[in-house]
């Protein structure tokens, strides 16, 4: 049986981001603390640009059970829903990058495209972050060093980014960028999501 996958990142105002913080913040950090992850993440980033896609960094992708408690439900009766109360805002408009892959893994790409030293430069961990309006004007330049490409590297992470995109789909290599540029300009926060949706 397959999986279907998605990665978001969504801009909203600082009033959501703090209702967002203390549903988000804690199991990102407990995904980023796990030993094994951790270790990953260092084997990963020591092997340099590999050839091949790194099976640390499909592991590191795949995660735990603490991010996905985001889509599949808070413990305690939280009626907090990433599908209807993030992604499915009547208003997101523009705000927002979803990148929905069956058998696949958005980040997984995005990261072997990019390589270890420019994905180490994207807050959070493993394309899940939540960071305030002042936290993306912060980041903002770590990130566009991380991906504003010149010709030549252009070229080699769109070789190695390995997903498909139907007319008018962002790439994995565009949309992050876009977002934290617009969330800078209109002094928004930021909500980055991977889980796994059915």
């Amino acid at each position: 049986m397959g999986i279907t996958t998605a990665w978001s990142i969504s801009a909203h105002d600082d009033l959501f981001i703090a209702e967002l913080a203390p549903r988000c913040l804690p199991l990102i950090e407990a995904e980023r603390n796990e030993p094994l992850a951790r270790d990953r993440w260092a084997r990963w980033t020591a092997e340099g640009m590999p050839a091949q896609p790194s099976e640390d960094v499909l592991d590191l992708v795949r995660g735990g059970e603490h991010v996905q408690r985001m889509y599949d439900g808070l413990p305690g009766g939280d009626p907090f829903s990433m599908l209807d109360d993030v992604w499915g805002q009547e208003d997101i408009g523009d705000r927002i990058f979803l990148s929905v892959r069956s058998k696949d893994w958005a980040v997984w790409s995005f990261f072997h495209a990019v390589g270890p030293d420019r994905a180490a430069l994207i807050p959070g961990w493993c394309g899940n972050f939540l960071l305030t309006s002042a936290e993306v004007r912060d980041t903002l330049p770590e990130v566009e060093r991380a991906l504003t490409f010149g010709p030549v590297d252009r070229a080699v992470a769109e070789r190695r980014d390995w997903l498909e995109y139907p007319d008018g789909e962002e790439s994995v290599l565009d949309g992050p960028l876009r977002l934290w540029r617009l969330a800078a300009q209109r002094g928004l926060g930021l909500c980055g999501v991977s889980v796994v949706i059915w």
